[in-house]
């Protein structure tokens, strides 16, 4: 049976396009007004003041992590270290006994100490079984004694390649570890609880209910033995057949058997499921320190980490090999400027700018965004990221890097296509928040503002191309789409942030939400 659903709008994310949809199996089969696309016997739904969107994609999620945080210890609203630990503490008592303790999205920033905590502090909350906490932006770590022993990080060890080991005045680490170093941890973490396949199910589904029908999806995070690409890659095998939305996933390789080896588990002949490509790193975060930065931070005397090898080159050559994409983060200017090196290298030997993104893109000058536009690769923002850096971002980079920061607006006049995401566990996985925070700026060169239809379509069409979906709303495309209680493309940035999704459709049938649960944790 056909169905017909109208609303008091229908915007693909590029232009208004009538008021009422047609579905015939699953995919969109008219446009336009009721009158033209109502036949006899067709199903009509309406929605009267509601407004129809393309289904949200988010294009960079660690999605594993995500549904793991859901029941897991947030200490992003920690105000304090003995607030920090008091949680740790609360955490760790309703775990099995000898259960490593994991919790995540500290910001030191927003602790009265403004430091990273050591092992001396995680130890006042647990010293007799490991504690591993994780900074927000997921490149740091700190451990407790107990994590450290059991992982054989001491005096002797040496610093990982792409990675620090913060060490006190006799060469003693501290706890702290950085980038690569953050895969030392391992030995500590081998007594965690895969994540139940349900818990996988039951937050994915709640990804739905904000409108995500799609996303991009970071697949081997490193947190947990469950976060790693085999086990990672193995848990979305198992759960193919019964996902809620589209699942398009990039492995976390670090060698070419690596890739091929997920990608032969991910491409599991599903729907829902199918391997995208692979996803590397050229640098760590500027929350950190670890950005990779052309000069040294305003705040701290050090250039961050450059990650980039030559072995990342030749995982991204067996990707495009085998049909996919390749993926790497940037942050800082030096990492983006080493990352359009390779993208260039790859489009000299064959590769097609579709195949090409480059995640965050956060620190950019004027002549690397004019680089970026001849490559015609796709750059994969994250606006949620400017509410929470709203504070500090200056102090660290800079007035004039400063004023390179999420250069939105300049990225799309120069062509470049931008694609949305919230990198959550980083950040909440809310669209709408994301919408909002870039049309508002958070004080963040507001001249690099997007109009609510240009905020729109980095979740939309933008989205499409970087996870390789058609384009929305086009004939026989797949019916993804979503029902807003306001117009995005003309309201306010604090309207979008405060929208409700009230109804998420997937291959034209509604998903069914329990919208009394939480879908995040702060």
């Amino acid at each position: 049976m056909r169905t017909i659903v109208t609303a008091d709008s229908v915007n693909t994310g590029e232009m208004d396009l009538g008021h009422a949809l047609a579905i015939d199996d699953g995919v969109v089969v008219g446009i336009g007004a009721k009158r033209d696309l109502y036949q006899p016997g067709d199903h009509v739904i309406d929605f009267d003041g509601g407004h129809i969107v393309p289904g949200f994609r988010d294009t960079h999620i660690h999605a594993i992590p995500y549904a793991a945080l859901l029941s897991g210890c947030s200490l992003k609203s920690a105000v304090s270290m003995d607030d920090m630990l008091d949680r740790l503490g609360r955490y760790a008592r309703s775990l099995p006994a000898g259960a490593p303790v994991v919790a995540s999205r500290l910001d030191d920033e927003s602790l009265r100490e403004r430091r990273l905590p050591t092992r001396d502090d995680l130890d006042r909350a647990e010293a007799d079984r490991p504690v591993v906490i994780y900074r927000y932006c997921g490149h740091v770590a700190v451990a407790n004694s107990v994590a450290l022993k059991m992982s054989g990080i001491d005096a002797n060890i040496n610093d990982p390649e792409g990675g620090v080991i913060d060490r006190d005045s006799t060469g003693t680490p501290t706890g702290v570890l950085r980038e690569t170093a953050t895969g030392l941890i391992a030995g500590a973490l081998a007594r965690g609880a895969p994540l139940p396949a349900g818990r996988l199910i039951d937050g994915l589904t709640r990804l739905g209910g904000l409108g995500i029908t799609s996303i991009g999806a970071m697949v081997g995070y490193g947190e947990s033995p469950y976060e790693k690409l085999e086990a990672e890659s193995e848990l979305f095998r198992q759960v193919a057949d019964d996902l809620p939305i589209k699942v398009h996933a990039l492995s976390i390789a670090s060698t070419p058997a690596d890739l091929v080896a997920s990608a032969m588990v991910l491409d599991a002949g599903s729907s829902r499921l199918r391997w995208l490509g692979v996803k590397r790193f050229s640098d760590g975060s500027l929350g950190g320190h670890t950005a990779a930065m052309c000069s040294p931070f305003s705040d701290v005397d050090t250039v961050g980490t450059y990650r980039l090898t030559p072995a990342d080159v030749d995982v991204a050559k067996t990707a495009l090999d085998l049909g996919g994409m390749v993926a790497i983060h940037a942050i800082g200017d030096r990492a983006v400027s080493g990352v359009l090196d390779v993208f260039d290298e790859l489009l000299a030997n064959g590769a097609e700018s579709d195949d090409l993104r480059m995640e965050h893109v956060s620190v950019a000058s004027p002549e690397l965004i004019s680089r970026f536009a001849r490559t015609g690769a796709t750059a994969v923002v994250q606006p949620a990221f400017l509410a929470s850096e709203e504070g500090w971002i200056a102090k660290r980079l800079g007035p004039e890097r400063a004023s390179w920061a999420y250069p939105f607006r300049s990225m799309w006049n120069a062509g470049i296509t931008l694609a949305g995401s919230s990198d959550s566990v980083v950040e909440p996985p809310h669209p709408l928040w994301g919408m909002a925070a870039a049309m508002d700026r958070h004080g963040i060169n507001p001249g690099e503002a997007l109009t609510g239809q240009q905020a729109l379509g980095l979740f939309t069409t933008g989205a499409v191309r970087a996870i390789r979906e058609p384009e929305p709303f086009w004939m026989l495309s797949p019916a993804d789409f979503v029902v807003l209680d306001v117009d995005v493309t003309k309201a306010t940035a604090p309207t979008v942030h405060d929208a409700t999704v009230l109804e998420t459709f997937i291959d034209g049938e509604r998903l069914e939400i329990d919208r009394t649960l939480p879908t995040w944790v702060d």
